[in-house]
């Protein structure tokens, strides 16, 4: 008897099977009772179906095996079918996407049950399903039609999950910033994918861009426009803070981990299109990178919202992806393979990291704010006792993302320091100096980093409570635990085992940069990731044998008695109170007045007069500089300009039909003087 091979389906039908059950998800929800939690079980189940055949998918998919396939569906126009496929690239962004949405999921079980929230938990359901769908359709597109449907239910999908709680005006107001944001970057896409239609004659995504002409020119920058506002570059910035801050925490976790990267997606799709970049779009990418990263962590500093502080932090790491994907360019413009795979490496490897770090710190900034009812930071403190488990969550998260080992942060920087270290040593256009200042910068990122959530773990988690709110602050139930221990998880993983997840990195840099498949260097080769790994595990079990060694100092003697503690020294103050603590205000203000040329921070300082001095209270706030201080008063302008021409548009029909009538009549007097 002659057994044949079972042949699976292709990569691109259990992708497709997860995009329908994620989309589908929230519907069972909306035909039963406000107050059922079937819905909400219903969806999770859907939703983690679809979830695990996205991410067999994109592990088939990122077998060495595996044979290109496309999967073809009707379109609503001729010759515009949706095509879709799944490459290296996509793989990677699909278990993110997949992976992240099933743990906020679970996550919000608790944080957001349809019992307590019986008039957005149907919505919010509904449409965390469908934003999911729409990024892995994004992703998974190889012509426009597709890639654009997949955008626009994405874009508006998540649009409606940041208003969730609309009732809210703030909420409201992020919203609309988000929508008009969408909106324009949506109008630059539609822009260059007419230019590229317009190249190659066909809608596919698969044709060589003309890098040096005026049309690849217009391209790329209609692109970098259109996709740099979805990741949230600085300027194009101006709506992640206030969604990310405002929208339920697990979506904000969702937003900031997978949704943003989005527009790294289309900006690492976009460059794999030419295999001949000019230099100066690595060196602009790499420019706006550091520039987004030194000034993302700055205005992060600046906040007292805790989960406005993590969004600026979304703007500083989508900076630091942007400089891998500028450091590969530049390589592919100087014809240097190495370069290349240590640049597009650490970007894909970070957007990795990213997502899995962020969507940690912001789930446990979420049980902060279920528990206490705040966010803002000078209103919390002593959390540590009463939430230890959130508390620890947050620390692995803090240490990841300041790209400390043994965590995964640390990695991914190490491979775009490494790069940016090999092109100091080329002389070629001033590269060398524009990449030290680059790994200057980066640098610089992490210092700042680092201050910055020190100051967030000390006065959120330590010390003593400044509120009544603080002060009854409970630890999180397990079904909003155990999302952050898997990500946690995650992010030690990837510390530790960096060499298991170094061929993925492979077949996707051969995936952007075909015309090096043949001289591609693997990335072990390129950074000593056995001896990385050999010092993660050291400094991991030297970790734990010193929190094994505290442990032990608490327990009580063999005699039952513990051992007298003595408090320090403490200036003479017996019994401190929680005024006496630094807030994170004061933490930051040396750092806030460094960089306040660029922060222009709002500072009330207090009158005080007379030898009987009345109450008086210090205040500081850092606005976005480029939307409050800009776009804002710009708005307003305009409006009252705009306002003196309110006397054409009066409601009267016999006015319109003049103004039609008159514009026809010019156009004909127009059309005949030609």
């Amino acid at each position: 008897m002659v057994v044949e091979p079972v042949s699976l389906p292709s990569p691109e039908w259990f992708m497709l099977c997860g995009i329908v059950l994620a989309g589908l998800s929230g519907v069972p929800g909306l035909f039963v009772d406000r107050m059922n939690r079937f819905g909400e079980r219903s969806a999770l189940l859907l939703l983690g179906t679809g979830s695990l055949s996205g991410v067999l998918g994109a592990a088939y998919a990122l077998s060495p095996t595996r044979l290109r396939s496309a999967l073809v569906l009707p379109g609503p126009l001729a010759g515009a079918d949706l095509r879709l496929s799944i490459d290296a690239i996509s793989a990677m962004f699909l278990i993110q996407i997949f992976a992240v949405s099933l743990l906020g999921a679970i996550y919000g079980l608790g944080y957001w049950s349809q019992s307590e929230h019986p008039e957005s938990g149907r919505k919010l359901r509904l449409f965390y399903g469908i934003v999911t769908a729409g990024m892995a359709l994004v992703v998974s597109a190889r012509n426009a039609v597709a890639f654009l449907w997949g955008w626009e239910v994405m874009a508006l999908a998540a649009f409606l999950l940041i208003t969730t709680e609309d009732r809210d005006s703030e909420v409201r107001a992020a919203g609309y910033v988000y929508l008009v944001a969408t909106r324009i970057g949506t109008l630059c896409l539609f822009a260059m994918f007419a230019l590229l239609y317009r190249a190659h004659g066909t809608w596919d995504l698969d044709g060589p861009i003309a890098a040096r002409s005026g049309a690849g020119t217009a391209i790329f920058l209609l692109g970098l426009a259109g996709f740099g506002l979805k990741a949230g570059l600085i300027p194009l910035h101006v709506w992640l803070p206030g969604a990310h801050a405002n929208a339920p925490s697990h979506v904000s976790a969702l937003m900031s981990g997978v949704l943003i990267k989005i527009g790294i997606y289309g900006l690492v799709r976009l460059t794999a299109l030419t295999a001949a970049p000019p230099l100066w779009w690595g060196v602009v990418l790499l420019a706006l990178g550091v520039a987004s990263g030194v000034l993302g962590v700055a205005f992060a500093i600046g906040q007292h919202d805790l989960k406005r502080l993590l969004a600026y932090h979304s703007v500083e790491n989508i900076g630091i992806i942007c400089m891998g994907i500028g450091l590969a360019l530049i390589a592919r413009a100087l014809g240097r393979p190495e370069l290349a795979v240590l640049g597009l490496a650490g970007a894909l490897l970070h957007v990795w990291n990213h997502g899995l770090f962020k969507a940690l710190l912001f789930l446990a900034a979420g049980s902060v704010l279920h528990t206490a009812g705040t966010r803002d930071i000078d209103q919390l403190g002593g959390l540590a006792k009463a939430m230890p488990r959130t508390a620890l969550a947050f620390v692995i998260g803090a240490v990841a993302i300041c790209g400390l080992p043994p965590l995964n942060g640390f990695i991914s920087e190490l491979f775009i320091y490494l790069g940016l270290f090999r092109l100091t040593g080329i002389d070629a256009g001033g590269v060398s100096i524009g990449a030290a200042f680059a790994a200057a910068g980066l640098a610089l990122i992490g210092a700042l980093a680092l201050a910055c959530f020190v100051k967030a773990l000390g006065a959120t988690f330590l010390g003593q409570p400044r509120s009544l709110a603080a002060r009854r602050a409970r630890e999180a139930p397990g079904s909003m635990l155990a999302p952050m221990a898997v990500l946690a998880l995650a992010c030690a993983f990837i510390g530790i085992g960096s060499p298991l997840v170094a061929p993925v990195l492979d077949r996707a840099a051969r995936c952007w940069a075909p015309e090096f498949a043949t001289t591609l260097a693997p990335v072990t080769s390129l950074a000593p990731l056995l001896i990385v790994t050999a010092l993660c595990g050291v400094l991991v079990l030297a970790l734990l044998a010193l929190a094994t060694w505290l442990v032990a100092r608490t327990r009580p003697t063999s005699r039952g008695v513990a051992e007298p503690r003595i408090g320090t020294w403490d200036c003479g103050y017996a019994a401190p109170s929680p005024r006496m603590q630094y807030t994170s205000s004061s933490f930051a203000q040396g750092l806030v007045s460094l960089y306040g040329w660029a922060l222009r921070p709002k500072v009330h300082r207090p009158s005080l007069g007379g030898p009987f001095a009345g109450e008086a209270s210090f205040s500081s706030h850092v606005p976005d500089v480029v939307l409050d201080r800009l776009l804002v008063p710009a708005a307003r302008t305009t409006g009252r300009g705009l306002g003196w021409f309110r006397w054409l548009q009066r409601g009267s029909v016999h006015a319109y039909l003049i103004y039609i009538l008159a514009t026809l009549v010019w156009l004909m007097l127009w059309q005949r003087g030609r």
